[in-house]
């Protein structure tokens, strides 16, 4: 069970008179019997909701009810405060600023010390510590162009490095292992895109409004299409870059080989993007087999160092 989807729940109920178990259950992306499932938690917290059945019939909670600002516990207050602050680092803008201070006003005077506490005992930071400053403020464009439905204008570099001119509908924006990217219909292409954002250049609000389509979400989660087509290599790392390397591995995957070095069973897919990992650890690490790869890196270490020859 989500606290911050049964908080964002209460509030719907707050802000609207009566609402559909349908439409919360579209709304939140989950099935009708969880959204049954969080009710009754919301009720039994303390909060009257009324179901309503019938035509125009739904969820609603009791006339003139005033949330009793002991309905959450400290762990939740905690929990949500520190959500709300680790997201207010990298998204800026008036509704996580006013959704902290409605937080805030349930936590009672006696356990603000306490609850800020354990708020404050994990800090997730999503900012970089260098890269792209334009990040940040293509966040906020495509923030407000989700809000308002506008159609947005930008140029968009693939991953062989052609740039193109295109013009989106902006749909949802992700945040993958470190990395920002964001869902749209690219009209150029005539079909759902999910962009990356550090490849987005250029970007700008139109005035053009969109009408919201149904949009598939996109698929995030690839482990097991890419466990398929991972194998197993064996490489030798020196001791210094064996922080780095736990990225990628688990400790079971270290043999020690003398004081300075280790033997690791790598999961390796032949691509560039693997292949520019092992690279990236320079004289540290070495192929030791199969041999079609260890050869394969011999030909791009020896392909990079004629770029230097001359």
């Amino acid at each position: 069970m989500k606290i911050d989807r049964l908080v964002s729940i209460i509030m719907v109920l707050l802000d609207k008179q009566r609402i559909g178990a349908q439409e919360l259950a579209s709304m939140f992306e989950v099935s009708l019997r969880t959204i049954y499932r969080d009710v009754e938690s919301i009720s039994r917290a303390g909060i009257p909701v009324l179901s309503i059945p019938g035509v125009g019939g739904g969820f609603e909670i009791m006339q003139g009810y005033k949330l009793d600002k002991k309905v959450f516990s400290s762990s939740d207050l905690s929990a949500i405060l520190m959500g709300l602050s680790s997201l207010s680092d990298m998204v800026r803008g008036d509704e996580v600023v006013n959704a902290l201070a409605k937080v805030k006003s349930f936590i009672p005077a006696e356990a603000a010390k306490d609850i800020t506490l354990k708020a404050n005992q994990i800090h997730i930071d999503l900012s970089p510590w260098m890269g792209n400053k334009e990040i940040p403020l293509n966040l906020e464009l495509i923030r407000t162009a989700l809000q308002e439905n506008k159609l947005l204008s930008f140029e968009y570099v693939d991953h062989h490095g052609n740039r193109t001119s295109r013009n989106a509908e902006p749909y949802q924006l992700v945040l993958k292992n470190s990395h920002w990217y964001w869902q749209g219909y690219c009209r150029t292409r005539q079909d759902f895109r999910l962009f990356k954002l550090s490849r987005t250049s250029k970007l700008r609000i139109m005035k053009e409004c969109f009408v919201v389509r149904e949009n598939p979400k996109p698929q995030l989660d690839i482990t097991d299409m890419v466990e398929s087509m991972q194998t197993y290599i064996t490489i030798r790392i020196h001791k210094s870059v064996l922080d780095r390397m736990f990225e990628y591995c688990t400790y079971e995957q270290f043999t020690p080989e003398g004081d300075e070095h280790y033997l690791v069973s790598f999961p390796f897919i032949e691509n560039d993007y693997h292949y520019d990992i092992l690279l990236g650890f320079g004289a540290a690490c070495e192929c030791l087999e199969p041999p079609h790869i260890r050869s394969e890196m011999q030909r791009r270490i020896l392909a990079m160092a004629a770029l230097y020859e001359s």
